[in-house]
């Protein structure tokens, strides 16, 4: 079986983009945060199955501004499991960051889409199912 082990994000702070995955990731912890030889700062945070790594730009004087997603190239949204939807996006509204469109109800899944500090769509998905056929219906 193939499974995502980890996706590696330059982020403008990473201290900003922990804060955004202690509520939607409640279950992930810190793995390692230290500062690479060129002197950024990087973090796995993550759980016993997959991590995100975050780093700060190499070089802050040519890091760029975001790119538009789904108009250039390159990542779109990040797809994270959790466990309800329903309780993540009350505290994600209240924490102050921005939806992009509204809670979406299928049969066997929910799903919420949330900007983090530096611009980044997550796409945060409640299975409601564990058959396959199920949860991956698109209906």
């Amino acid at each position: 079986m193939t499974q995502l082990e980890h996706v590696n994000i330059t982020v403008p702070d990473v201290d900003a983009a922990l804060r955004f995955l202690k509520i939607v990731a409640a279950d992930f912890v810190v793995r390692k945060d230290g500062v690479a030889e060129l002197g950024y700062r990087w973090v796995h945070v993550g759980n016993d199955h997959s991590y995100i790594a975050l780093q700060a730009a190499h070089n802050v004087a040519q890091a760029q501004l975001p790119r538009e997603p789904y108009v250039n190239h390159g990542i779109n949204h990040l797809g994270l499991i959790i466990d309800d939807a329903i309780s993540i996006e009350e505290k994600l509204l209240n924490a102050g960051y921005r939806r992009n469109g509204p809670l979406v109800k299928d049969s066997y899944r929910r799903r919420i889409y949330f900007y983090d500090d530096a611009g980044f769509e997550w796409e945060l998905v409640e299975y409601l199912s564990d058959q396959p056929e199920q949860k991956y219906l698109y209906e």
